[in-house]
């Protein structure tokens, strides 16, 4: 009970003020966009933050993190996922637990474009799961200016956590909320690209299961809902990072099944950190107060040990 206490209060009722105030809309090479919020002061180090599901960059979670560091003096870049900004993306598909190539855009363009020397990752939930997948597909290429990450909360095999959302309860508490706004979206882009998407049942789709067969895997290029949690996964991906990561669980997490808990590849890794908490509940790690929260003061404490950061 108190993973789930801890996951929705902070969730419904943390209130942060907008600190990535700049908006850029970053032109992708497929026709589409992302919408980026920047903080920039001139800073020499450069934070980048990734939400987690049908979340966005005005997250509390988001801002609260954001005003972490801007507070030590670094500049902040919160990107929004396709479809995640208030306006639809252009294209047909959107985005999922895999789409590190959005990352990687994002990573790139503030690598040409801002001066930092160094520059560290922090992702939620989703946004932590392309946080990692991104770093061990960089692996041995990564930018030297990319100097650190932190992840949280992260669902890094989707098959299990899936599963784990699948529950009577976890589907009454989270599952409904996530699928009413998917599904949201995708009668607007039904609308917009007419014939392109059955909507057929698609009020009959309660589990991510049934989601990501009918809709994700397909617009996406996955053959199955299967086929998608095994290659949009992070897990696969950890033992190739080879910049200092830290990825904080909490035990009572209500999202994350025992294989989100990646001891072995902790271990094998000397790079890739993993640090489990008795409590924090999803994205959690603290209450609904607009102090900052433990899992900001982690982050920073984490990042700001590196070296000359």
């Amino acid at each position: 009970i108190r993973g789930h206490w801890q996951t929705i209060v902070p969730a419904l009722f943390r209130r942060i003020p907008l600190l990535t105030e700049e908006r850029e809309r970053l032109e992708l090479d497929d026709g589409d966009f992302l919408d980026l919020q920047w903080h920039r002061t001139g800073s020499d180090r450069l934070v980048i933050l990734s939400h987690g599901l049908e979340g966005s960059a005005n997250a509390s979670y988001i801002q609260g993190m954001a005003r972490a560091f801007a507070k030590r003096g670094w500049d902040v870049l919160a990107w929004n996922c396709r479809s995640c900004s208030g306006e639809m993306n252009r294209l047909l598909r959107f985005y999922h637990s895999g789409v590190s190539d959005d990352l990687r855009r994002v990573v790139d363009h503030a690598l040409s474009t801002h001066s930092a020397d160094k520059i560290a990752l922090i992702g939620f939930s989703l946004g932590g799961n392309l946080t990692l997948k991104y770093l061990g597909e960089e692996g041995k290429g990564v930018s030297p200016r990319l100097a650190g990450a932190v992840a949280f909360s992260v669902p890094c095999d989707l098959a299990s956590s899936s599963q784990r959302l699948g529950t009577w309860l976890n589907q009454r508490l989270y599952m409904q909320r996530f699928i009413k706004t998917l599904v949201q979206k995708l009668r607007l882009k039904s609308a917009e690209f007419p014939g392109e998407i059955d909507l057929s049942g698609i009020n009959k789709v309660k589990t991510f299961k049934q989601f990501d067969d009918r809709f994700t895997a397909p617009l996406h290029g996955f053959t199955s809902a299967e086929d998608y949690w095994e290659k949009a996964s992070s897990r696969p991906y950890l033992p190739l990072i080879q910049v200092p990561t830290l990825l904080v669980q909490a035990r009572n997490d209500p999202f994350l099944a025992p294989a989100c808990f990646p001891e072995a590849e902790a271990q094998a890794n000397s790079n890739f950190h993993l640090e489990v908490t008795e409590s924090g509940g999803h994205v959690g790690f603290g209450g609904g107060s607009a102090s900052e929260n433990w899992a900001e003061a982690r982050a920073v404490r984490f990042l700001e040990s590196l070296g000359d950061l």
